[in-house]
């Protein structure tokens, strides 16, 4: 009789591992830090990087490690918007509102892929794909709207094309 482990036991005790591995590599990086001045937007950069957020387990294991309130952490988190508390996705998604895109449909591009998407600005799709923000402006106002993927830039976005844009970075063609 042979003893079968089952995929989602394995890809569990390897998700485990690689969380274990980031928190490791997390500690090492307060280590060196530890005891410096001014070192906390670097430690947490780092840290988003480690794990793609910062969930309240770092943001405690980050004030804990570097001697400073919890709120201190939590205030620089919240003060910079480059800092996320809510994991993002792979790609993320970002709809120009500013006033040009705004007034050529960006309201309604952006509508359309909350609905395709089935997911509200600033959040992220349960596959942890794509996470949906807006832009204020994207600084393309000639080819309005405008709606960037990770660094591909689509311009004069129609209702009609959205579709085929999730389609491109769900089918990992890009």
């Amino acid at each position: 009789m042979s003893t079968h482990t089952c995929e989602c036991e394995e890809k569990a005790q390897q998700v485990a591992a690689d969380e274990k591995e980031r928190y490791e590599k997390l500690d090492k990086i307060i280590e060196t830090c530890k005891g410096q001045k001014g070192v906390l937007i670097q430690v947490l950069h780092q840290a988003q990087e480690l794990f793609g957020w910062l969930p309240e387990d770092v943001q405690i294991k980050v004030a804990e490690g570097l001697n400073v309130p919890i709120s201190e952490v939590n205030g620089v988190i919240t003060f910079y918007s480059f800092f996320n508390t809510v994991p993002r996705g792979e790609h993320t998604i970002r709809v120009c509102l500013g006033t040009a895109c705004y007034v050529r449909g960006g309201k309604q591009v952006l509508e359309q892929f909350e609905k395709e998407l089935k997911v509200a600005v600033g959040g992220t799709t349960e596959n942890r794909k794509f996470s949906l923000e807006v832009n204020r402006c994207v600084g393309a106002c000639g080819l309005a709207p405008v709606v960037t993927v990770g660094a591909d830039i689509y311009r004069r976005v129609k209702l009609d094309k959205i579709p085929g844009i999730i389609a491109k970075y769900t089918n990992g063609r890009s």
